[in-house]
């Protein structure tokens, strides 16, 4: 009699354990190997969503905060070094509390059996900073100038995959207009606010190599991308100027759970129209963005990035980053 009751318990044990297993899904937050959090659950769901959330700390701006809903449209556990990649749409936007705001749309999404990549992106800002004038001005160190800043502007590409490797030619073009306006000091009366508008429009042809395990964050594989602008008033701009930038990023596994990455970017701009249409307007183009006559040329010389990943998973802890201007 004692082993029947045995036996029958243990069959309505094991006859229960998988009643338990059907009902209680895997958790999308935490791992189901160490019962630490992890969003790869989350993010293998078919219409998961990753949010974004970056602070700014900016003193020119003051104290803030970044945040977007980055949509997929296919879990990333299906994707392989440089194919299979899921269609995202992201929208966001910023604060800070001195005003300052901006939004962003974007969309990346594949065609043709991953053979063509579309991108589009729009993103409209409105800056407030404070001009203290050049050097030593006591006058606007106390009382400075207040002026905004707000950039439209919007990019289309697409990209084509040649043959079956990982690499793309790709065209797009890229319009951004920008509003600079001053208000007029405290005590002037009758003068007016100013304010000037700026545009630059231009075709943005580009060559892609892109062998990364995962586009968020990669563990081992190359990008490589050289990116031409041709920009003119013919294409929507104010100015006749070209732009090279050169990006590559390589992937290093060192350990089993540590990763080097190291980057390098160059970046050189020539403006025509300054030095041979308009000379006298140097100072104008003295502008971020613009040029002065001559050659110009920044290089980020190298960064470097470990990425530990352990019990917490998701994060990347960046150790060294030298830039030369």
């Amino acid at each position: 009699m004692a082993l029947l009751l045995c036996g029958a318990t243990a069959s309505a044990q094991t006859t229960s354990e998988p009643s338990q297993e059907t009902t209680s899904s895997p958790s999308k937050f935490r791992s189901p190997d160490d019962g630490w959090f992890d969003v790869s659950g989350f993010l293998d769901e078919k219409y998961g969503f990753l949010p974004l959330a970056v602070p700014i700390t900016e003193p020119a701006v003051g104290y803030g905060a970044a945040g977007a809903l980055a949509f997929l449209n296919q879990p990333l556990g299906e994707t392989r070094a440089g194919f299979g990649r899921p269609d995202i749409t992201i929208a966001g936007g910023l604060a800070t509390e001195n005003g300052t705001w901006g939004i962003l749309v974007g969309d990346i999404r594949h065609w043709l059996h991953d053979q063509l990549e579309t991108q589009a992106g729009f993103t409209h800002l409105s800056v407030n900073l404070d001009f203290h004038g050049i050097g030593q001005n006591s006058q606007l160190n106390d009382h400075p100038l207040h002026y905004n800043l707000e950039p439209t502007g919007g990019a289309l590409r697409v990209k084509y995959r040649l043959g079956d490797s990982p690499a793309w030619a790709g065209l797009g073009y890229a319009f951004a207009a920008t509003r600079v306006k001053f208000e007029a000091p405290a005590g002037t009366p009758g003068l007016p606010d100013f304010h000037r508008d700026t545009k630059v429009g231009g075709f943005t042809p580009s060559f892609t190599y892109d062998s990364r395990d995962n586009m968020f964050t990669p563990t081992r594989g190359s990008f490589v991308e050289v990116v031409v602008g041709v920009f003119s008033p013919a294409l929507g701009g104010d100015d006749d100027f070209q732009r090279l930038q050169l990006s590559a990023i390589q992937y290093v596994p060192l350990v089993r759970t540590l990763y080097l990455g190291v980057r390098g970017d160059l970046r050189r701009r020539a403006l025509l129209s300054a030095a041979v249409h308009q000379p006298a307007r140097s100072a104008d183009h003295a502008l971020p963005g613009r040029g002065d006559g001559a050659d110009r040329g920044r290089a980020a010389l190298a960064v470097l990035e470990a990425l530990q990943r352990g019990r917490l998973r998701w994060c990347r802890r960046r150790v060294e980053r030298l830039r030369a201007l």
